[in-house]
């Protein structure tokens, strides 16, 4: 989903289109594994990384399901990516609902998400704040700037 700009048609194949969107999440995984060691997971097809519309039909069993930027799904596609989990799996959904990027009238699948499956034994729900943010110190500053901003807007 782009960030509020319309980036227009991009040549290449599926993975040369998805790329640019892809980058924080390599750029993780070579925090965790090295370059080296996660392109050669990626080549084995032990790591997977896909767009969520290629996800509708699969069952995936024994496996480690990760869906970042939740924020910017429907609820349908949040429906459709929990509904993926075969046996031995885990899901982690992730996702800011501060930064929603869905057009205008488009309902966010993660706001709603906790109302929908809070209560239920072996899903939990995890709220991070800005001081769980491990980017530069000025980053949780700004962070607790908006958050106070938006709550004096609130109040008005």
């Amino acid at each position: 989903m782009e960030a509020g700009e319309r980036l227009g048609f991009l040549p290449g194949d599926i993975m040369e289109k998805v790329e640019p969107y892809l980058r924080p999440l390599y750029d993780a995984f070579f925090d965790l594994l090295s370059p080296d060691k996660f392109m050669r997971l990626l080549d084995r097809k032990v790591i997977e990384i896909v767009p969520l519309a290629y996800m509708r039909g699969r069952t995936l069993n024994e496996s480690f399901i990760i869906l970042d930027e939740a924020q910017n799904t429907t609820p349908e596609q949040m429906k459709m990516f929990l509904t993926r989990m075969g046996i031995g799996s885990k899901a982690v959904v992730t996702g800011d609902v501060t930064q929603v990027d869905l057009p205008q009238g488009k309902d966010s699948g993660l706001l709603g998400v906790e109302a929908i499956l809070g209560g239920i034994s072996g899903i939990s729900f995890v709220r991070l704040s800005a001081s769980d943010v491990v980017r530069h110190p000025i980053v949780q500053k700004i962070v607790r700037a908006y958050e106070d901003y938006e709550a004096r807007a609130r109040d008005i």
